[in-house]
Parts: structure tokens; C-alpha cells; sequence
């Protein structure tokens, strides 16, 4: 169980950065680009790609989560800081009954079967998807104590037939099953994987 967390603190006065900010599928094609090429048809799978959009204090901060060793020289010249670290101790450090504060980003629907909608993926919102997200959460192995959720602008981009519905959920909870949660951490959690949801951040409160 190896896997990498690179945080990339986007420079605004780099035109690449502003661009890829702006379109979804170009954000996607610049973290594959942290992986070797040639990892085939399901490449973003292949290497363990997960990523996620913070929005901090001091500007867009992209985490970029993999299982094989990302290489950020072939990022562009001034695109960001950049800083990788190997989260794998973190991960094997798990156990039932640590409390974590945690966050995801995550794109929280649900199939309909009925109405006009019938076979369409629904986005969730409000109380929907705050219960969307205890459903996840418990089926991955966290029993939530705390939980926040803000609406994130959708993804979008010329190459995404439809909008990514994004919501961020973040709190506290506790490990019931560790094992199940590091297979989530590694695998994602939900839909739109490729348009940065799914990635689960956790970090042992103190």
C-alpha cells in the first residue's frame, strides 16, 4: 500500500494556471501529466489518480493523490510550489477508534427511476446530499460526529457533455473499520473521479 500526495499551490500569474482553473478537462489532462504516459486505456485508474481543488487563504491549492511516483518536473516552468510526500505511514497507521477530521470533495447523486428523469443521474443537494454522504461515509468505515457541507461550483470544460455537480463535505468522525477506509482513500469515493471528486483527506485530530 504506497500512495503520494502532491500539494500544487497554483501561481495566478502563470497563464496555464488561470487556464486550467477555468476548464475542468484541462485541469484533468495537466494531473495526468504528473504520471507516465503509457499506462493504457484506464490510465487515471492504473496510477491511483485522485484529485481535489482547495480554495485557501492563500490561493487555489490542487491535491493530487497517486499510487505510482508522480514526477513534478514536468509540470510547466513557474506553474506552482509544488511538495510531494509519501502518505503510505499515515495510511497503515489507521485504526478502529482514531478520530479524524476529514474532507471530500464529491459528487453527490443518485440514479432516478421514475419521471421523465427515469435512467438519468440526478445531482443531490441540501439534505439529500448531507445524506448521501452518511450512507457513504458509514458504508466506508467512518461513523461521522461532525459534518459540514458547501455547494462548489460545478466542474465544467469544452470536452464535459455535463456538469459535475460538486459538494464538499468536511468534519470529524471516527474509524470503524480502518480497512475499509484505506481502500477508500486509495479507490475515491463516489462519481466524477476524473473531474476532481472523490479524493477523502483525513488527518488524526489532536
Amino acid at each position: 500500500m504506497i500512495a503520494w500526495l502532491t500539494r500544487i499551490a497554483l501561481d495566478l500569474r502563470h497563464s496555464a494556471a488561470r487556464r486550467d482553473l477555468r476548464d475542468t478537462t484541462a485541469l484533468h489532462r495537466r494531473v495526468m501529466s504528473l504520471v507516465p504516459d503509457g499506462l493504457g486505456e484506464q490510465p487515471r485508474h492504473h496510477a491511483g489518480v485522485l484529485f481535489r481543488l482547495d480554495h485557501t487563504t492563500t490561493g487555489p491549492m490542487l491535491l493530487v493523490q497517486t499510487t505510482l511516483p508522480p514526477d513534478p518536473n514536468r509540470l510547466p516552468d513557474g506553474y506552482a510550489a509544488v511538495d510531494t510526500r509519501d502518505v503510505s505511514p499515515l495510511l497503515k497507521a489507521l485504526t478502529n477508534g482514531m478520530a479524524m477530521h476529514y474532507r471530500i470533495a464529491a459528487n453527490a447523486s443518485k440514479r432516478a427511476w421514475k419521471g421523465n428523469s427515469a435512467g438519468k443521474v440526478v445531482a443531490l443537494s441540501g439534505q439529500q446530499a448531507e445524506q448521501w454522504w452518511q450512507r457513504k461515509a458509514e458504508a466506508t468505515g467512518l461513523d461521522l460526529r461532525h459534518l459540514r457541507a458547501q455547494p462548489q461550483p460545478a466542474a465544467r470544460g469544452r470536452a464535459i457533455p455535463v456538469r459535475h455537480a460538486i459538494t464538499l463535505f468536511e468534519g470529524q468522525a471516527v474509524i470503524t473499520d480502518a480497512d475499509q477506509v484505506r481502500a477508500a482513500v486509495l479507490a475515491g469515493i463516489g462519481r466524477g473521479r476524473s473531474f476532481g471528486c472523490g479524493l477523502l483527506s483525513l488527518a488524526p485530530m489532536r
